[in-house]
């Protein structure tokens, strides 16, 4: 087997991405200058700021992940991380200039030049750096070479990924298995060798670059061999586990105490995920409260005039990891509307509404209390909608992955409401809607959410 060309020259492209990197930011400042101000001669002051910035990217950059192997990542994620670097380097210059008052000697204009124009060309870099890998790859340098262990449906999978993300790079030169009706054959065009007891001593004569270990959980006794027969050899080790009916929810691999930990289930807004997600809450809640205090004020005298009882009532409701919060709506039914029920779900067109009431939940008006809700942290603007105790009680033994959803904050609005699953609709197919939210959760996809609301609301079958 054919090691990979490019490999001895790794540890090069590392080092000189982490030249070429801060080089760029600097570049980026001088012609960001020259630009708004026409000149190539920098003060002293805009000098040393840049030179600032170039220091911090050199500390900053490899924490963020941007100078490990790229390798089956997408671009996406590469870029993602890229933002992080010049978001970091706009507030860490905001902040120096906030405390040393010096904000005065500089140019905003520069500034945006500088962050706006420097973080496009440094993306533009990533791209020229991947079309030419892609190149290289296609002409049969650049690859890593893979021998999979395991032959059956896992592994077989395994290969299938790889071939379907050929721009990653990975080519499968074996399997190796230890069911003898394998061994000698071919499966998907790729031989299958055995016993995996072989594969070490295989290596020493037609080395690869990576093995990777496909066999089931319950296989301990024979991942353990492989692997500690594998440290005979200097070939990187990986493992992937089939973990496909596991139903799993932001999985990551991380280390508590010193120990590796798979999470088969966490929340995805944890960490910075996690401010920025309440920096979102906060300012668009105050906002909204600000601008919708005249409609909130036509919509309490309304209500006061027209029916007896509060204008506002506190329903108890599940969040965030079970915790109960009181939830706050304008009152759409009569006071008395529970009083021979008990807690039932509300439906389309329901009875016990108030006239005044009707209107306000056919446009979801009843909900904008909950913006001080989510100003006291109870609830977000964008999550799943939150439940009664009473129904969650029922709901978690029902509803597969029901409970799942309280792995985030409940919402105002949601994933599902946006695709018209509201009121009595099906509860199954709003918690699948739940949970490709949480799973796929970020700052945009929030926004993309809220921005669909009001449409939704506005032509919605289900209005509650």
């Amino acid at each position: 087997m054919t090691r990979s060309l490019i490999k001895p020259y790794a540890t090069v492209l590392d080092t000189a991405l982490r030249v070429f990197d801060p080089a760029l930011i600097a570049f980026a400042g001088v012609v960001a200058y020259w630009l708004r101000l026409g000149d190539w001669n920098l003060p002293i002051g805009y000098a040393v700021a840049i030179a600032l910035a170039a220091v911090l990217a050199i500390a900053l950059m490899p924490a963020l992940g941007l100078y490990q192997s790229q390798r089956g990542i997408t671009f996406a994620a590469e870029l993602a991380r890229i933002f992080a670097t010049w978001l970091a380097i706009a507030v860490a210059g905001s902040l120096y200039l906030f405390l040393t008052k010096t904000g005065a000697h500089f140019s905003r204009g520069w500034a945006l030049i500088w962050i706006m124009g420097g973080f496009a060309l440094h993306a533009a870099s990533r791209v020229a750096l991947r079309f030419e890998l892609r190149r290289q790859r296609r002409l049969g340098r650049n690859l890593r070479h893979v021998v999979v262990v395991g032959a059956r449906d896992h592994g077989r999978s395994i290969v299938a990924r790889l071939r379907s993300a050929a721009w990653s790079g990975f080519v499968v030169r074996a399997y190796y298995d230890d069911d003898p009706a394998l061994i000698g054959t071919v499966q998907d065009a790729i031989p299958v060798r055995g016993p995996i007891a072989a594969l070490a001593r295989d290596l020493r004569s037609e080395p690869v670059d990576q093995v990777w270990i496909a066999l089931p959980l319950a296989a301990e006794k024979r991942i353990r061999e492989c692997v500690d027969s594998l440290r005979q050899t200097p070939v990187v080790v990986r493992f992937v586990p089939n973990l496909q009916g596991f139903h799993l929810l932001n999985h990551s691999i991380g280390e508590i105490a010193g120990m590796p930990v798979l999470s088969l289930t966490d929340s995805p807004v944890e960490g910075v995920r996690a401010t920025w997600k309440a920096i979102e809450d906060y300012a668009l809640a105050a906002l909204l409260l600000v601008a919708l205090s005249p409609l909130l004020a036509v919509i309490a005298i309304a209500i006061k005039l027209t029916s007896p009882g509060p204008i506002v009532y506190r329903q108890e409701r599940v969040t965030w990891n079970g915790r109960h919060f009181a939830m706050y709506k304008f009152r759409t039914m009569t006071i008395d509307a529970e009083a021979h029920s008990g807690p039932v779900w509300t439906t389309i067109d329901d009875q016990r509404a108030t006239p005044v009431g009707a209107f306000l939940r056919r446009f979801s008006l009843d909900e904008l209390p909950q913006l001080v809700n989510v100003l006291r942290g109870e609830m977000s603007l964008v999550g799943p909608r939150p439940e009664r105790p009473q129904f969650v009680t029922t709901f978690r033994t029902q509803v597969p992955g029901y409970m799942q959803k309280h792995l985030v904050k409940a919402g105002i609005t949601g994933w599902a409401q946006v695709n018209d699953l509201r009121g009595d609709s099906d509860l199954a197919l709003r918690i699948q809607y739940d949970l490709y939210y949480i799973g796929h959760w970020s700052p945009w996809f929030d926004l993309r959410i809220l921005a669909l609301t009001l449409w939704h609301i506005l032509t919605s079958r289900h209005a509650r």
